[in-house]
């Protein structure tokens, strides 16, 4: 190689070094712009409430995303299989979707202790998580207090086994009909047993099974003084979100609960699920219109 083509060669080489290198710096520098937008956005939230589906209307016009119905009413009614046939009609005619549902199944059906009724509940939720997948809901809550409430003098160790092994056989029914089970930590005055995020995710992790995730409820969190920062600890199991304010579990805006806290968190973890107030309610029509605008304001000052 003569000298003019050896100092061709380095000149053109410091050109594409030099390309490549401006070519780095303009893709970070627009990371970064897009990484600072998107810390300026806020947060935003499909916004739902655990309320009858004949509410569905005036959701929908106060800007909510999704109800939450009550598995007991709207997929396995008392009046049996022809309520639920019009509840499906109904759905269909109002185009305003179940998400998720909540009471999963009773207290006399028991998960945990001398007697358990397992069969049961995998029959009934066999036939939950079926139609649950027939109506478009993607979540099913697994709260479930009073069924899984150890009794006094059983060993919390074999609990704890008994609750694991039944929610591996439910991981199973909810991966056959696409749904997924968001087990829900309560505060300690409605049972005692899973009472925090980190004991929800203790089962989860023992279960092992993609459809079988958690549910963060800032209103049982709050109750319990359990920190926004056990949301970003646990933030890749957590599916779906319930909400209420800490005293008197009312709606969002009855007392002025500030939750920008746990928004913050859920935004760190870049949480993109639902947000659901399940709450004692006074006046429905006028807190929920509040409580949408209140959450809305306070998401996007995060």
């Amino acid at each position: 190689m003569t000298s003019f083509e050896t100092h061709h060669s380095r000149r053109n080489f410091v050109k594409n070094l030099t390309g490549v290198i401006a070519g780095v710096i303009t893709t970070n520098a627009w990371a970064q712009s897009e990484s600072l937008l998107e810390s300026r956005k806020g947060l935003s939230l499909p916004l739902g409430i655990c309320t009858s589906y004949d509410k569905a209307d005036f959701l929908k016009s106060l800007g909510y995303s999704f109800i939450e119905e009550n598995v007991g009413r709207f997929l396995i009614p008392e009046a049996g299989d022809a309520q639920y046939q019009k509840n499906l009609e109904l759905l269909k005619a109002h185009q305003f979707p179940v998400r998720s549902y909540v009471s999963f199944f009773p207290g006399s059906l028991k998960s945990v202790g001398n007697d358990t009724h397992h069969d049961a509940i995998l029959q009934r939720a066999d036939l939950a998580l079926k139609r649950a997948k027939e109506c478009g809901s993607s979540h099913i809550v697994f709260g479930s207090g009073g069924s899984r409430a150890i009794p006094d003098g059983f060993d919390r160790q074999r609990a704890k086994e008994q609750h694991i092994e039944l929610s591996k056989k439910m991981a199973l029914l909810a991966e056959k009909h696409g749904v997924t089970l968001a087990i829900e930590p309560l505060n300690r005055s409605e049972t005692n047993f899973i009472n925090s995020l980190s004991e929800g995710v203790e089962i989860i992790e023992a279960v092992n099974h993609p459809r079988f995730r958690l549910l963060c409820d800032i209103y049982h969190m709050m109750k319990d003084n359990e920190g926004p920062e056990e949301i970003v600890k646990y933030g890749k199991y957590i599916t779906h979100c319930h909400i209420a304010e800490k005293q008197g579990r009312t709606a969002p805006g009855a007392q002025g609960d500030d939750f920008t806290a746990y928004f913050k968190a859920l935004k760190k973890i870049k949480y993109k699920g639902g947000l659901s107030i399940e709450c004692r309610w006074k006046d429905f029509d006028n807190e929920a219109k509040k409580a949408v605008e209140v959450l809305k304001t306070q998401l996007a000052s995060v």
